[in-house]
């Protein structure tokens, strides 16, 4: 393991996808360069995992005075937490350019940058670095919907634009506001964000920055009520755009959470933690019965997504380490799950020339393989015992509960909505008679097969044997919630009841 391994997982691609859109390259030397990129960058996490020790600490440390004067660093590293996000961009998206050979140059460069641009976010250990890449992140994601979506693109992006936008530059107000609270407090700059955790922060501006940062991020995941760009965004990006989007994007938006709520604001973050719950609960609810109602398969999805987000970020707010485990496990669980079935829709669209789940049918008897496939994903979305979603979400409920009975019961209860509206799918367009649009329907071919078929067996391992990644997770879900003890003690007393912290002074 070289020294600067991270470096070169996040400016590998990003480099690249500057040259192909600097050079006149050709559409398949575009897809060829991408995919090269991506299994290089690929091979390179997988030795950073290899190499993981499980401390709870930042491993593979790169740190490097930037801006002195105001205490900015070029400061990276990973912990068991950001590993695993990192883990499943790096595993998931050379899936798009196996899959999908017919785009132009520049939708491959710019995947190439967003894939760059996560990476970076998700490894940055000093907040402007972060909020640097956490804007760049967006930048593709425009370019990829607003130049190669659907009918409706251009509202599309516009409202995700206008979104993310208007939350960032509240994230960005709250950092301003942490840098100079540190300061003040001990009569230097930095944006560390392991500094950020000795503040004490009080009163009305403290909980104005905690709700910045969690404007910012409830938008990126999405949660309720900040989900209303999704449905149109996720409909009319490409799949790829939408993979992105869902299985690595959102993840970062409950990893912002994490890392910067959780240990910056504990006290904000415990006073308001129930309402943060049902918000979670009330998106999954919401968004569940949304999806009942889709004719369009690639909607319906959407909606899925953002439900199970829902599940991944009430598992944070419950503040304890089961739920905060789970959510750390769920967040690969549904990137392998929702954003394989991501890919799956977009393989149905390119082949049947239509997103109606009532014009599709009879494709399991044309395409068994593909069937088996979708099929294994589909069931690990909802969390059938197993596969990768059960262990997830069983954690999860099992924290919500120890938080509040009531939130673990209607997560629990509201979980049973996405098998409803996953199967009736599934029979429709797999069992079903042969629609005319299915006549034709081609299977897999052999080198799609065999890119997903490590995924698909990742599925299965994760949800068989979760013991080797739940022991790099613990121990950083574990140091995330030693909190103060004047957390326990200023925050309501319902909740305060209900927090399962290890209590340590800071």
């Amino acid at each position: 393991m070289f020294e600067h391994v991270l470096s070169v997982i996040i400016f590998l691609p990003i480099l690249a996808g500057l040259i192909l859109l600097a050079t006149p390259a050709s559409r398949s030397v575009a897809r060829f360069t991408g995919l090269a990129v991506s299994l290089a960058t690929l091979v390179l996490s997988l030795d950073l995992y290899a190499g993981f020790q499980a401390t709870g600490h930042l491993e593979f440390v790169e740190n490097i005075p930037w801006i002195e004067s105001l205490g900015i660093s070029y400061a990276l590293g990973v912990d068991g937490i950001s590993l695993f996000i990192l883990m499943a961009g790096s595993v998931l998206l050379p899936l798009v350019y196996f899959v999908f050979g017919t785009r132009e140059k520049g939708y491959y460069a710019n995947l190439l940058l967003v894939q760059g641009a996560m990476a970076g976010a998700v490894c940055a250990a000093d907040m402007i670095l972060f909020y640097i890449f956490w804007e760049v992140m967006l930048l593709p994601v425009f370019f990829m919907l607003g130049l190669y979506g659907g009918p409706q693109r251009l509202p599309a992006t516009l409202k995700i634009t206008l979104y993310t936008i208007a939350g960032s530059l509240l994230m960005l107000a709250a950092i301003v506001y942490l840098g100079v609270s540190y300061h003040a407090q001990f009569g230097e700059w930095s944006f560390a964000m392991d500094k950020m955790a000795a503040l004490n922060l009080t009163g009305r501006v403290a909980a104005v920055a905690f709700f910045g940062f969690m404007i910012a991020f409830a938008i990126k995941i999405p949660l309720f009520p900040f989900h209303t760009w999704l449905p149109d965004a996720y409909t009319e990006a490409p799949t790829a755009t939408t993979f992105v989007l869902s299985a690595i994007m959102a993840k970062i938006g409950v990893y912002g959470v994490i890392r910067f709520v959780v240990p910056v604001f504990d006290l904000e973050f415990a006073r308001f933690a129930i309402l943060l719950a049902y918000a979670g609960v009330i998106g999954m609810m919401y968004c569940g019965l949304a999806a009942i109602a889709q004719k369009d398969f690639k909607r319906m999805l959407a909606f899925s997504s953002a439900s199970h987000m829902g599940v991944i970020a009430l598992g944070v707010f419950c503040m304890n380490i089961q739920a905060l485990t789970g959510s750390i496990y769920q967040i690969v669980a549904h990137a392998t799950s929702t954003g394989v079935l991501f890919l799956f829709a977009g393989i149905l669209e390119e082949r049947t020339n239509t997103r109606t789940i009532d014009d599709l049918g009879g494709i399991a008897a044309k395409a068994p393989v593909f069937a088996l496939y979708f099929a294994i994903a589909m069931l690990a979305s909802v969390g059938l015992p197993g596969t990768s979603g059960f262990i997830g979400e069983f954690m999860i409920v099992l924290g919500a509960i120890k938080f509040n009975t009531a939130v673990g019961v209607l997560a629990g209860t509201t979980l049973i909505i996405g098998v409803c509206y996953m199967l009736w799918m599934f029979q429709r367009v797999f069992f079903e008679k042969t629609a005319s649009r299915s006549e034709n329907f081609k299977e897999l071919s052999l080198v799609e097969g065999l890119a997903f078929l490590p995924v698909i067996l990742l599925i299965i391992v994760m949800g068989i044997y979760p013991h080797p990644f739940l022991s790099k997770i613990t121990p950083s879900t574990a140091l995330q919630f030693a909190q103060p003890a004047s957390v326990v003690a200023q925050a309501p007393a319902s909740n305060a009841q209900n927090l399962g912290l290890t209590i340590e002074q800071k």
